[in-house]
């Protein structure tokens, strides 16, 4: 049996509202698969794609870029705390959460930025893990 890669495409018109626009399956997940998935979508009336929120798959980013390049891109917050807390201390996890929680919940840029610096302040050179 050979590893297949599953990725399952969702279009979100609305916060309350999801519809299911394919379910995709390929040998790998880089470029040259996401462009032909987000071909497909363009090719059966998909126009916009307005937001973008990926978890940085392989190739993901540069696809949408050449098919939806008016798209904004963001990194989905899940994989970037997750992300972050490869770089943690286990017993900081729930402190640095906390801390992080400070920056997605930002109701403005400039609250963010601020925030960013407590946590660097605060964190920085302390949580490595051993």
């Amino acid at each position: 049996m050979r590893k297949k890669s599953k990725q399952i495409g969702w279009f979100s018109i609305a916060k309350w509202y999801k519809d299911l626009l394919g379910l995709y399956v390929g040998q790998s997940e880089g470029a040259k698969f996401w462009l032909s998935v987000l071909g497909d979508l363009r090719q059966r009336g998909v126009e916009d794609m307005l937001i973008a929120c990926i978890d940085n798959l392989s190739g993901f980013y540069e696809a949408i870029a050449l098919v939806y390049p008016q798209s904004d891109i963001q990194r989905c917050i899940v994989h970037q705390v997750r992300n972050t807390l490869k770089y943690v201390s286990y017993k900081h996890y729930k402190e640095v959460v906390k801390d992080m929680r400070a920056i997605y919940r930002a109701p403005d840029e400039q609250q963010a930025l601020h925030a960013l610096e407590v946590i660097i302040d605060k964190w920085l050179g302390t949580t490595r893990r051993r």
